[in-house]
């Protein structure tokens, strides 16, 4: 195995050509990502007509959203490593369906457990699609311009699918929850068959040396276990007993899971991929991203909803311009990228981040839309265009194909994980700063103290990404062909 330290053992593949076939296969792995976001923005708007629909309480409506979450952050490793050992395509193809029949179960159950479950279900289908797409997509492009500009496509769905899923949740909504339920099983199906069809065969790994199950039980566990952990602290409490020993917990489990993976002939995570400064940025910039937007996007529905008075609608159009930016640029950023490097683009666009959190914390509680809103809203909008598929390259260029799969799981883990952590932290500052019976603008006030504490996640981020300005680019080797035909051609590119 080789370090992505070094460039990869070169492979002889002839060059790859946008042919109709390969557009049909990068957009069925879009369409794919694209539901996995349609589908976590769709739900938050729908909870109160659940709620009121099936008599849920509070707690157990949190779990709606805490259910996919557990299932998408405890098993994105072993789905990044699954789509390894047992084939990208077979295992995209499996999880994609099991999507589309978890999606058809929830629009149609009539009770808060079965709904739970059915959430469960996938986001643990998407721990599966989410690696083995982004794997059939390093696989299948080889590093240097083609690979950005499909990876800038693929990154741009999930925008897209964020920002469609407030406005079509907030039209389905008006008629029935459970059309929001619904809506993503049908693409799923059109996406499997057309997926039948286009995707690229894989092999299997055939020199895994066996199959880490001791790896896979405690790195599933210990995710599982910290998602949970972090999901309940803000209403158990962060310094209660219950909390603290599942933190213990975590850690005894996590340190378990290294000692494994540092004898297992083959490991569910090769630790010495993080031995390469490259990729500790990228997992750790991952975790600020959006462990940043998911804070900042839930204070200014809770701003909007609650203390504007807005609507589900007008709320999901006041975060629109962020994601058409975003939408309108995708064809345009892997030339950007070719041209600047990935460290460059992703400090400017942490810097466009600070800057968008830094100015809406003047919001008050009678703002002008296109002079307190719109200004943050596209500065986050070009931040998003720029980070996301620059985090996506910068994590996977260099790495062996037999490896794709394992770095792109650790790469949404990082994600999903500074998601989870991240907001929770948010929401135990504003809840720590409400007062009780307080008026509008002390609500205001309160949320102040969580604005602050994104724009300071944010700021770690870009404080991260400036340390790769300070190390001397190298220049890799890249191959210019198709995945799977046995010549090459290498020629260098910026990293």
């Amino acid at each position: 195995m080789t370090s992505p330290l070094t460039a990869p053992t070169p492979e002889v593949r002839p060059e790859v050509r946008w042919t109709p076939r390969l557009w049909g296969t990068l957009l069925v792995l879009c369409a794919a990502m694209f539901l996995d976001a349609l589908d976590v923005s769709m739900v938050g708007v729908a909870l109160p007509s659940i709620g009121a629909d099936l008599g849920l309480s509070t707690s157990t409506l949190q779990w709606i959203v805490s259910g996919y979450i557990l299932g998408y952050g405890g098993l994105l490793l072993l789905g990044g490593r699954t789509a390894d050992l047992l084939g990208r395509r077979q295992v995209f193809l499996v999880a994609l369906a099991v999507f589309a029949l978890a999606s058809l179960l929830g629009g149609l159950v009539d009770s808060g457990p079965l709904l739970i479950a059915s959430r469960f279900i996938k986001g643990l289908s998407a721990a599966f699609t989410a690696p083995a797409g982004l794997s059939i997509i390093t696989t299948t492009f080889p590093e240097g311009p083609l690979r950005n500009r499909a990876l800038s496509i693929y990154t741009t769905c999930a925008a897209t699918g964020f920002s469609m899923g407030l406005v079509l949740s907030g039209l389905l909504t008006e008629a029935s929850w459970r059309l929001t339920m619904l809506l993503p099983a049908p693409i799923a199906l059109i996406a499997l068959v057309a997926g039948l069809k286009l995707l690229p065969h894989s092999t299997r790994e055939r020199d895994h040396r066996g199959y880490d199950i001791p790896g896979a039980v405690l790195g599933t566990a210990a995710m599982l276990l910290l998602v949970f952990t972090v999901v309940q602290a803000p209403e158990a409490g962060w310094a209660t007993a219950r909390t603290l020993l599942s933190f213990l917990a975590v850690a005894v489990l996590l340190t378990a899971f290294v000692l494994v993976e540092r004898r297992s002939p083959g490991p569910l995570v090769r630790l010495g991929v993080l031995r390469s400064g490259t990729q500790v940025r990228a997992q750790l910039g991952a975790m600020a991203f959006f462990g940043s937007y998911v804070g900042f996007q839930f204070l200014v529905t809770l701003y909007m909803q609650s203390l504007l008075g807005w609507s589900a609608l007008h709320t999901a159009l006041a975060f629109l311009p962020a994601g058409a930016l975003v939408a309108v640029s995708s064809t345009k950023v892997g030339a950007v990228v070719d041209r600047f490097g990935t460290p460059r683009l992703i400090a400017a666009g942490f810097a466009l981040m600070v800057a968008g959190y830094a100015l809406f914390l003047g919001v008050d509680l009678d703002p002008v839309y296109a002079v307190a809103i719109l200004p943050s809203m596209l500065l986050i909008g070009a931040a998003c265009a720029l980070v996301f598929p620059s985090l996506n390259i910068q994590a996977t260029n260099g790495v062996d194909d037999h490896e794709q799969g394992m770095v792109s799981g650790l790469l949404n883990t990082s994600v999903q994980v500074g998601g989870a952590i991240f907001l929770a932290v948010v929401t135990a500052v504003v809840t720590a700063h409400t007062p009780e019976d307080a008026g509008p603008q002390a609500v205001l006030d309160s949320y102040r103290p969580g604005l602050i504490v994104v724009t300071g996640i944010a700021v770690a981020g870009l404080l991260i990404a400036l340390t790769g300005l300070r190390t001397r680019p190298s220049q890799a080797s890249v191959v210019v062909a198709k995945s799977t035909a046995p010549e090459a051609e290498r020629v260098p590119v910026r990293d």
